[in-house]
C-alpha cells in the first residue's frame, strides 16, 4: 500500500513524509464507517502521530487510512487528499480517487488508471542499469528477466505448474542461449524454489537468493524481454511500464476483476502470453503514475487560485 503512495509523490517531485497508521479498536475493525472521537485518540501507541500543521497534498492508501484523510479533511479544507484504491465509502469525500480500471467503478473525481501506480520511472531504470550492470557482465543476449511470484488468495502456482515453467525457462537458455536473470518472492514457496533451481542447475542463469540489495529494478532495465507470473497486478503493471515485452505466466484462479485486467492488457498488445517461446513486439508503455500526478498538479492549481 505504500508504494503507490511513494511512486505518486515522487512523479509530483516531492519528498513526502511518510506515515505509518494503526487504529485502536473498535475503530480498526469499524473504519470507516464508525467516525473517529479524534485523530490522536483513535491512533494505538505504535502508530505514526498526525499533528498540523496540515500538509498541502495527502496522499493516503489503504483501509484505516480512509477515516483519517477525511477527518484531516475536516480540519483543513485547503488540503488536497488523494486516495489510492477503493476507499468503501462515497468518493466526494476525496479531491481524487484513485482505481485500476477492471474495478469497475466510476466517478467526477476518479482518475482510473491501466494497471497500478507504482515507483518504476524511466530515471530509476536509467540508474538501475548503470549500478547493476555487473550483473549482465558475462550473460548472453537477449537476457531476460523473470519475475515470479506465486500463490495467493486467488490464484495458486502449485509444483506441477513451476516444473513445467522451470523447464521452459531451461529449454530457453539451453536450446535458445539467452541469458536470465530470475527473482522469486516470499510467495513462491520452498518447494517451488527447490524445483525452480533443479531445473536450472548448471546454466548460466542468475538467481537471487534474496539476500542484499534487491536486483529487482536492475533486472527491470537491463533485461531486453520480461518475463512475469500472473497473480500481481503491480508487478506486470511495472514490467509493462518498460515498453520491453512483457510475457505473461498464467496462475490459474484469477478472480473476474484480474483477468479483466489481463485481458485488457493483451488485447492493447501490451503483453502476450508464456508459451515457453520468446516473442518481439512494441507498444506505448504505461504511464498510470505520470497520468495521476498530472491529476494531482491540477488540482492542486485549482485549490492555491
Amino acid at each position: 500500500m505504500e508504494n503507490p503512495c511513494l511512486g505518486l509523490a515522487e512523479a509530483l517531485g516531492l519528498s513526502p513524509s511518510v506515515k505509518r497508521v494503526a487504529l485502536r479498536r473498535p475503530w480498526r475493525q469499524t473504519t470507516p464507517y464508525l467516525p473517529l472521537p479524534g485523530i490522536g485518540w483513535a491512533l494505538t501507541a505504535t502508530s505514526d502521530r498526525l499533528d498540523p500543521p496540515w500538509p498541502d497534498l495527502l496522499i493516503s492508501s489503504g483501509r484505516q487510512a480512509v477515516a483519517l484523510s477525511i477527518a484531516i479533511g475536516r480540519r483543513s479544507p485547503r488540503t488536497v487528499r488523494v486516495h489510492i484504491q477503493n476507499p468503501g465509502v462515497p468518493f466526494d469525500r476525496f479531491d481524487l480517487i484513485s482505481l485500476p480500471r477492471h474495478d469497475g467503478k466510476s466517478g467526477s473525481n476518479l482518475v482510473e488508471s491501466i494497471g497500478a501506480i507504482h515507483r518504476v520511472t524511466p530515471e530509476k531504470l536509467a540508474d538501475a542499469a548503470v549500478e547493476w550492470a555487473p550483473l549482465a557482465a558475462g550473460l548472453a543476449r537477449p537476457l531476460v528477466a523473470v519475475m515470479i511470484g506465486g500463490s495467493n488468495r486467488f490464484c495458486r502456482l502449485t509444483p506441477d505448474l513451476m516444473a513445467g515453467v522451470a523447464a521452459q525457462l531451461a529449454a530457453l537458455v539451453h536450446n535458445q542461449g539467452v541469458g536470465m536473470l530470475i527473482t522469486t518472492s516470499r510467495r513462491t514457496g520452498a518447494e517451488n524454489e527447490r524445483i525452480l533451481r533443479q531445473a536450472l542447475a548448471g546454466l548460466p542463469v542468475f538467481i537471487w537468493n534474496g539476500t542484499g540489495p534487491n536486483p529487482y529494478f536492475g533486472m527491470l532495465a537491463l533485461a531486453d524481454t520480461l518475463i512475469v507470473t500472473s497473480d500481481s497486478v503491480a508487478m506486470v503493471s511495472e514490467a509493462a511500464s518498460t515498453g520491453k515485452p512483457v510475457h505473461i505466466i498464467d496462475l490459474p484462479g484469477n478472480a473476474p476483476k484480474f483477468q479483466r485486467f489481463h485481458d485488457l492488457l493483451r488485447d492493447a498488445g501490451i503483453t502476450r502470453p508464456f508459451r515457453g517461446q520468446l516473442e518481439q513486439w512494441e507498444y506505448q508503455p504505461l504511464d498510470d503514475t505520470g497520468q495521476l500526478a498530472d491529476r494531482v498538479h491540477e488540482r492542486l492549481r485549482q485549490r492555491i487560485m
